[in-house]
């Protein structure tokens, strides 16, 4: 009883200072001793948190004062803190009341066994074992309630997840000596059998029986595997074949431990026009119609035909998508585009036919096709030159080359990354075949990673990187596209489109058989679809070994517009004598 005495003696204050008894008042609660996050715990246990937006009168804080203590203290139980003193003391602020609570937390309850029991078999398992280790882990640990439940509950979403669909657990203790600062941790599943899959049905099917099951990432028979129906629902997505698509797994009660899959199909319009105005710092104002046939007849055959006609670019492609039967979601693709594109370095005018085969690999979109390239161009020419203008190169070439790229994206969520990464490597080559007018072979990878931080993750940083090299016995004979420039919206910012590279004899530039560019940049959100950026993008396209980088830097404005993300940066050049001043760089499209 002394220390409850000298707990509550403060509180007499409020019947020597309150002039009026009946006041209503407003009350500032602070807490001391203990840091930020005990602090809010507190702070959000306490009563009194609930008059400091709203008036209480002088005898209702001082019933409130008195339980305050008490439930500071309770409040610190779930980190482990169980050995807790507090006092409360109140004094007059102005019209209001303030009141301070004193909290001496006291040595922690740490954790000194953990008892799993756990079948072999699935404890076997690489994801269930990582979600045993997180719960050995909190061994030698303060015990913490938050950190418990989050580790218990992750090892039954495991067990879940990869086919104890009948687990239970069993045993769930935790024992707090608070006299002697320790706690004990024992858990025990039963997780009975692992399940597998059925059959998998498609509802509402437009295509011929057995076409979908390219993309069914299992067969009957696997076990059971969360991850894999997710794969199956991002699969359907992706084909664009489809306006819903529901993944919904069905224990099979006449068969036991299998799960039927049923797929809840809506198709999609079959056939999609879409155009419209844009603007893109890099093509200048323009206008694109696109026709879309999402699916031709009942085996799944894709057509897509685009023009764009802008100040500085000129696209007319077509392209037919035939699917394969069997697994990895195999088809064969044939296209056609013209190409007419007019930068601040270069003009080129070509035709090409392209042959090729995509197919999942690995996690990764693999291609592997041909190309047929032909067409004339003129590089080093600035504005309207006549082509007979010294230091100008022109060209005229035909080249047959094979090509092989990996592609592969993961993203929390495309429509706005705040988790996530590309990557692209590509090569391709003449392979000294007769039907180019020049040998050339070349590399190239790009990658891009995001990631969100700070608080309520309205903060992201984005950093991206190119690479390239071109291996070549006539290197005049290649078109601006096989040449590596720098500069631009997805390049160096600060410098107009392909305006950096190597220069000839007249400093005019020609391009690189070399390319090296990186970017960092920084995004904050004020509002979920308003931000700000700033960003330093360094790189250059170079001959030999000469790399002499260039350095953008600049700020922009972020807007998750109805259309897709819209980005405007404004960049200069730093420490570049040749160049100066602002360039205006606009993108629109998603982040990866």
């Amino acid at each position: 009883m002394p220390g409850r005495v000298r707990r509550l003696r403060p509180l007499a204050a409020l019947t020597c200072w309150s002039i009026a008894p009946l006041a209503l008042a407003s009350v500032q609660l602070q807490v001391r001793g203990v840091d930020e996050p005990l602090a809010q715990a507190i702070t959000a246990s306490v009563e009194l948190s609930q008059y400091t937006q709203r008036e209480a009168s002088a005898a209702q804080v001082q019933r409130m004062a008195e339980r305050a203590p008490a439930q500071a203290e309770k409040a610190l139980e779930p980190f482990g803190y169980y050995a807790a003193h507090a006092t409360a003391q109140v004094e007059p602020a102005g019209k209001d009341w303030k009141v301070t609570l004193t909290v001496v937390p006291g040595a922690p309850v740490m954790v000194t066994t953990v008892e799993v029991q756990l079948d072999p078999a699935a404890l076997a398992l690489p994801p269930i074992r990582r979600a045993h280790r997180a719960i050995t882990r909190l061994a030698g640990q303060r015990l913490d309630a938050a950190q418990y439940d989050a580790a218990r509950d992750a090892m039954s979403a495991a067990l879940t997840a990869n086919g104890y669909l009948d687990a239970r657990l069993v045993t769930r203790r935790v024992a707090v000596y608070s006299a002697a600062h320790r706690a004990e941790i024992h858990l025990a599943w039963q997780v009975g059998p692992r399940f597998r899959y059925g059959r998998v049905e498609f509802d509402h099917s437009p295509f011929h029986p057995g076409f979908l099951d390219r993309y069914v990432p299992f067969k009957p028979g696997d076990y059971f595997n969360q991850d894999q129906l997710l794969q199956l629902q991002q699969a359907l997505n992706g084909a664009d074949y489809f306006a819903v698509a529901n993944v919904v797994p069905n224990i099979n009660p006449q068969v036991p431990g299998t799960v039927d899959i049923a797929v809840e199909l809506k198709p999609a319009r079959r056939t999609v026009y879409t155009g419209g105005p844009f603007i893109g710092t890099d093509t200048g104002y323009g206008f694109r119609a696109r026709m879309e046939r999402r699916y031709v007849n009942r085996r799944g055959d894709k057509w897509k035909n685009e023009l764009v006609a802008a100040q500085r670019l000129k696209t007319l492609s077509t392209t037919y998508t035939i699917p394969l039967p069997g697994d990895h979601q195999r088809s064969w693709n044939i296209g056609a585009n013209y190409r007419d594109a007019n930068t601040a370095t270069s003009q080129s005018r070509t035709f090409e036919l392209v042959g090729n085969e995509t197919r999942r690999w690995r996690g990764w979109t693999r291609t592997l096709g041909v190309h047929v390239l032909s067409g004339t161009f003129t590089v080093g020419k600035r504005g309207n030159e006549p082509d007979t203008t010294p230091g100008i190169e022109r060209g005229t070439s035909t080249l047959t080359f094979f090509e092989a790229s990996l592609t592969r994206k993961q993203a929390d969520d495309f429509a706005f990354v705040r988790e996530g990464w590309s990557l692209a490597l590509a090569a391709r080559s003449t392979a000294g075949n007769a039907l180019s007018s020049a040998s050339f072979s070349d590399v190239t990878a790009d990658a891009k990673w995001i990631h969100a931080f700070g608080a309520k993750r309205r903060n992201r940083l984005i950093v991206r990187s190119s690479a390239g090299h071109t291996w070549t016995d006539d290197f005049a004979a290649l078109p601006p596209q096989l040449r590596f420039f720098a500069g631009g919206d997805r390049s160096v910012r600060g410098y107009s489109y392909q305006s950096i590279g190597p220069r000839n004899h007249a400093d005019r530039v020609m391009g690189g058989v070399n390319l090296l560019v990186g970017s960092a940049e920084v995004e904050h959100y004020f509002t979920r679809n308003w931000g700000i950026a700033s960003f330093v993008d360094i790189g250059n396209a170079f001959d030999a070994v000469d790399f002499r980088p260039k350095i953008g830097t600049g700020l922009g404005v972020r807007w998750r517009s109805p259309v897709g993300m819209i980005r405007l940066d404004v960049g200069t050049p730093v420490h570049d004598a040749t160049r100066h001043g602002m360039v205006l760089h606009l993108v629109i499209g998603p982040d990866l």
